[in-house]
């Protein structure tokens, strides 16, 4: 079946300005010219993809189409008696997330994907995961091409030495794992961490406790430098650093199940990257050649430090992670694995196929 679908989108926001929407489907439909409406589910559709934030009380129950499941993150690897997964399903509830009460969010999550016609995640483990509830699994990373526009050619090191952190301010925390490195390299070395994110944020549920996010960052690391995250110049400011740094948690099985978005992202723009060792980011760095990974704390300061001391070194690192996003993770492939998954529910949206009016 070809096209003339009606596409209904359940967005992230419904400015449709999240990354979980400029980065994942609305990238592939702005590029594949694809026309979609803001989906209501008591209207049919061909076909209705959700994001995270759909309400899955409401779509799980939907009758009239074919649904995509974009689950992205590691909500099913999560154990059963954390506390605080076992109170998500309450907070939706509570803060008008979930029309109809799901206490139990990991049963909300697998009878999605039990409804779901095709189910989007973005690693091999949450593939492994979803596998027993839903037949028709496919992996698809993010698009980056509207962030990127600037590459590092430049690998003579800053003074003082520039580390450089990007991300949603909630996640401050992962930086206290390289606290110790931090301030052992600063007493060798002149260093400023350069942090790329939002200046306030909520410390609960996206509306709660709203906190700074300058204060919260020098409780870690006192010599910060603060930008606030904008697309337009997002790439300057990392570009204008010496190394990337990605430290996560790994005893967390749902921050360790991260995939490698984050890493590719620098790499796009040759930056040079230092990360914990996660089974995504393992899997990227051997498939770039590099060994820049650390297993615990006592495996950061000698990573920076032989990335600092070496501009032959960064440039490598940069070079070859640059190649590999490139190669394995381009916008053609990025774009086919899309293609993919309207082909694996009988429709031919690829970059042959009639475009809308």
């Amino acid at each position: 079946m070809t096209l003339g679908l009606r596409i209904g989108y359940v967005p992230m926001t419904p400015a449709l300005d999240a990354p979980g929407d400029r980065r994942r489907f609305v990238h592939y439909a702005r590029a594949r010219n694809l026309r979609f409406e803001i989906a209501d589910p008591s209207r049919e559709y061909d076909v209705v993809i959700l994001s995270q934030r759909a309400d899955l009380s409401v779509w799980s129950r939907y009758p009239k189409g074919r649904l995509v499941y974009d689950l992205i993150d590691s909500y099913l690897a999560i154990p059963r008696g954390d506390i605080k997964g076992r109170l998500r399903g309450l907070a939706k509830f509570v803060t008008r997330q979930s029309h109809y009460p799901q206490l139990d969010h990991w049963k909300a999550i697998e009878a999605m994907c039990q409804r779901a016609d095709a189910v989007v995640c973005s690693t091999e483990e949450q593939k492994r995961d979803i596998s027993p509830f839903c037949s028709n699994v496919h992996i698809i990373l993010d698009a980056h091409s509207m962030v990127t526009r600037t590459v590092k050619h430049d690998y003579a090191a800053s003074q003082p030495f520039r580390l450089v952190w990007e991300g949603m301010p909630q996640t401050l925390g992962s930086l206290d794992l390289i606290r110790s490195a931090l301030e052992k390299l600063r007493q060798k070395h002149p260093v400023e961490l350069h942090l790329v994110t939002d200046i306030e944020y909520y410390r609960y549920l996206g509306r709660y406790g709203r906190s700074s996010t300058l204060k919260a960052a020098r409780r870690i690391f006192p010599d910060v430098h603060l930008h606030e995250w904008k697309e337009e110049d997002c790439a300057d400011i990392i570009c204008a650093c010496d190394i990337a740094v990605i430290p996560l948690v790994l005893d967390d099985p749902f921050i360790a199940g991260k995939p490698e978005n984050k890493l590719l992202l620098f790499w796009r723009m040759g930056m040079p990257v230092v990360a914990s060792a996660t089974p995504a980011y393992v899997r990227a760095m051997q498939g770039a050649g590099l060994d820049l990974t650390c297993r615990d704390k006592e495996q950061w300061l000698p990573a920076l430090e032989r990335l600092l001391a070496d501009e032959a070194a960064r440039c490598d690192a940069g070079c070859r992670g640059k190649t590999y996003a490139d190669h394995e993770f381009g916008e053609d492939r990025l774009l086919a694995r899309w293609d993919a998954v309207f082909a694996s529910l009988g429709f031919t949206c690829g970059a042959h196929a009639p475009i809308l009016p």
